[in-house]
């Protein structure tokens, strides 16, 4: 339901305010959009940590809150992980912020 169509009940108010409290760190929504513009679909966390001048352990804090949030989902392949968007979860935030529902539809 988007915000144009009615109130939020406090649960889902609740539950939307902390998956946008994840994306109100310009550090997570750096991730989140390399991540979820990745060419093959997921980025390994060694190319995430090149990007920023912070250490490993700043940046898998980060990655920690956008995965609680449930907005990415990481796969570890031997040393590194791997991390790929989770598209549901985009589409539903993006469905709670647009006014016109028929935006999201592909036509």
């Amino acid at each position: 339901m988007a915000l144009t169509e009615g109130p939020l009940d406090l649960d889902r108010a609740g539950r939307l305010a902390g998956t946008f409290k994840a994306l109100g760190d310009p550090v997570r929504l750096r991730l989140l959009s390399m991540i979820a513009s990745a060419a093959d679909g997921e980025i390994c966390v060694c190319d995430l940590t090149e990007a920023f001048s912070l250490t490993g352990p700043t940046i898998s804090h980060h990655l920690r809150i956008l995965r609680e949030a449930g907005l990415v989902h990481g796969t570890r392949r031997g040393t590194w992980v791997y991390y790929r968007a989770l598209p549901a979860e985009l589409t539903r935030l993006a469905g709670v912020l647009v006014a016109d529902r028929a935006a999201l539809t592909p036509a």
